[in-house]
């Protein structure tokens, strides 16, 4: 099944930009393959506006998020998939969604399915190495918060 959560960010998007406000993304800065400014991370997360005005070549898409943005002066580009994200939000009042954090992608499963020949699902991990993931996901989830006041 495809995730909600791009559509979600969209509509999110369009309706603080509708509402006059300034719409921000708190993101994973430890999320694996991702291009954004870690010098201007703060506890693992990134929080970046991307007001039309302040963000240039904005795309938010199925598989990725991508804009162009300055950081001191300089223009750069991020490039993030829409797991990363971990809430959308207006400057002005806070209002808007967080999202649950996502389990990170491995090298070995990034991009492609496991499916067997006959079409099943695959098991890829024993139940030992399935059952250190999720505490060490939730034991991240605790330490980190979901949204964040920007001033």
């Amino acid at each position: 099944m495809i995730s909600n959560r791009p559509y979600l960010i969209r509509a999110l998007f369009e309706w603080i930009v509708d509402n006059g406000w300034t719409p921000h993304l708190q993101v994973d800065a430890n999320y694996p393959w991702i291009e954004v400014p870690q010098e201007f991370a703060k506890d693992g997360m990134i929080v970046l506006n991307v007001h039309p005005e302040a963000v240039r070549a904005l795309e938010i898409n199925n598989d990725l998020v991508t804009f162009k943005a300055r950081f001191g002066g300089v223009e750069r580009k991020l490039n993030f998939p829409p797991e990363a994200v971990l809430a959308i939000f207006a400057r002005e009042n806070g209002q808007g969604m967080p999202f649950p954090p996502e389990a990170y992608p491995t090298e070995e499963n990034a991009g492609e399915e496991n499916t067997g020949a006959d079409g099943s699902q695959t098991e890829t991990s024993s139940a030992e190495d399935a059952s250190k993931t999720s505490s060490d996901k939730a034991e991240k989830a605790k330490k980190r918060s979901h949204l964040s006041v920007v001033k």
